[in-house]
């Protein structure tokens, strides 16, 4: 199974151009990001294979409390990804403020557009979203054995205030659905610790990691060509800064980069 370390376009300044060159410079496999606003499919990913790069398209569902509106967008916005050549699709799916059943409508539209277009996605564990809890997510996945996720286990950490203890048995079902990982470290009360290499949060990072394991593990044991990870921190103001000042208490490149470091740390050994 090959491994395929993706750098996220979040947070980072400067041209399409330039990002990817760093990005290819930092030693990644893949980028992450949106579809550009400013650059068509073909020169796109004419730029990503001139530096040997896979691509990760991003994009998320918007409307109110109804079905059909997000189903609607998420059916338009996959059609436009797919033209880009993706690895797969990563979604931002629905709101948590709509009622089961609408979230069950959504879904099902959704997955009738996957099949459709013959993109896979990965619908993001997010809070404000369908999946911001482990038992909303756990009765979507039962309803829909089909049904994949990027697994960002920060914010269901942060959302319930706890390491998911009383949550074993969602845990699992998402480990065994994850197609994706955002490798961001939460704590108890927010989706992010301050610098993910400080020794005060090595329990925080212990157990993320061990969840990722168990993703890999999960992959493998099912037959899957690749395993994808993208270690994915948020820029100052998602990541903490320095009262007054609000300078960044870390540099943000950095911690990614150390992100990506760990990644052999964490897997399982061969």
């Amino acid at each position: 199974m090959k491994t395929i370390i993706a750098k996220a376009f979040w947070g980072m300044d400067g041209s399409v151009e330039e990002k990817v060159r760093r990005i290819a410079e930092g030693g990644y496999d893949a980028v992450e990001a949106p579809v550009p606003d400013n650059m068509k499919p073909g020169a796109f990913r004419a730029l990503l294979d001139e530096h040997n790069l896979s691509y990760i398209a991003q994009m998320s569902t918007i409307g109110g409390d109804e079905a059909d509106e997000h189903a609607a967008v998420f059916g338009e916005r996959l059609r436009q990804a797919a033209e880009y050549g993706p690895l797969f699709v990563n979604c931002h799916t629905g709101r948590d403020r709509m009622e089961a059943d609408e979230q069950l409508r959504l879904f099902g539209s959704v997955l009738q557009h996957e099949s459709e277009v013959g993109i896979a996605v990965a619908h993001e564990t997010h809070r404000s979203r369908c999946m911001y809890t482990p038992w909303t997510t756990a009765k979507l996945l039962k309803a829909y054995p089909e049904l994949n996720i990027c697994a960002d286990f920060s914010h269901w950490v942060c959302v319930t205030e706890s390491f998911l203890q009383a949550s074993a048995d969602d845990v699992e079902l998402a480990i065994r659905r994850a197609l994706h990982i955002h490798g961001r470290v939460g704590y108890i009360h927010g989706p992010q610790v301050a610098d993910p290499r400080a020794p005060e949060v090595a329990p925080e990072v212990s157990l993320h990691e061990g969840w990722w394991r168990r993703i890999y593990e999960a992959r493998q044991s099912a037959g899957a060509e690749q395993f994808t990870y993208t270690p994915e921190y948020g820029p100052p103001g998602y990541m903490h800064v320095q009262p007054y000042t609000r300078q960044p208490v870390a540099d943000l490149w950095e911690i990614c980069d150390w992100g990506r470091s760990r990644v052999p740390e964490w897997l399982p050994a061969k």
